[in-house]
């Protein structure tokens, strides 16, 4: 029987269209720099995996549906956005290589995940699961996808929080980067229930993982404090730790 648990991935869409409609203007705005153009990519990719799920609530388990949720969640729902941090924390030669090396485990994940035979869908049918895939050897390109994702997001996060938190001008910075923590760390638990058949709770920890990560990019967007990271800077046309959210 459904729950009202299973609907609220609709309104974790709706929030991520919202999220994509001031995220990508902003990247657009700055001339697409790679840090900003990642991240808009993931908050869509982050949008098209709860828009699957919204779909297996409404209408039922498909296999179409469910391959896609499997390659925009378990492979992309918070790799993009990592890999935008990436370019914040790393020269741009090396993040370049880290976005091809990741872009190719990804394609080739996704790959298999469409061509995977596909056993009976669960008894209930509004609920997903990768254990449904015959080949279940395909599951094990997902944790490496995410490791990386914790890594550098909810990592990166941390380290630049660390950066800010002397800095009483870039209080705004500081408590922005906690939240973006906090919210990319609940998917990663949400996506580890899954594993074990609850579902339910990756809809919860989405919702409330993806509305801290884009109060945290608005806290941070209304601070006129300097950044500390260079990329940011360049793409402002900036030398110094001068605002660059405007």
């Amino acid at each position: 029987m459904r729950h009202f648990v299973h609907y609220i991935p609709i309104l974790t869409t709706v929030l991520a269209v919202v999220f994509s409609a001031v995220i990508v203007p902003h990247a657009k705005r700055k001339g697409w720099p790679a840090y900003l153009t990642w991240w808009a990519v993931g908050v869509v990719a982050y949008g098209v995996g709860t828009f699957t799920e919204s779909l297996t609530t409404l209408f039922g388990w498909d296999p179409l549906v469910f391959r896609a949720w499997y390659v925009s969640g378990a492979l992309l729902g918070g790799a993009p956005l990592a890999q935008g941090t990436v370019y914040l924390l790393l020269k741009k030669r090396t993040a370049d290589i880290l976005s091809v090396l990741l872009v190719a485990v990804v394609c080739i994940a996704a790959a298999f995940a469409f061509l995977t035979p596909l056993n009976p869908p669960p008894p209930e049918t509004y609920r997903l699961t990768g254990a449904v895939m015959e080949w279940q050897w395909v599951r094990a390109f997902s944790p490496f996808v995410n490791i990386y994702a914790f890594l550098f997001l909810f990592g990166g996060a941390v380290w630049s929080a660390w950066q800010y938190r002397r800095q009483p001008e870039a209080r705004s910075r500081y408590v922005g980067n906690i939240l973006i923590a906090v919210g990319a760390l609940l998917p990663g638990i949400g996506g580890s229930f899954t594993r074990f058949g609850y579902v339910e709770v990756l809809y919860v920890t989405e919702l409330i993982g993806l509305s801290l990560i884009f109060w945290g990019y608005l806290v941070m967007r209304r601070d006129r404090s300097g950044s500390v990271h260079r990329a940011q800077r360049q793409a402002a046309g900036l030398s110094q730790r001068q605002p660059v959210f405007a």
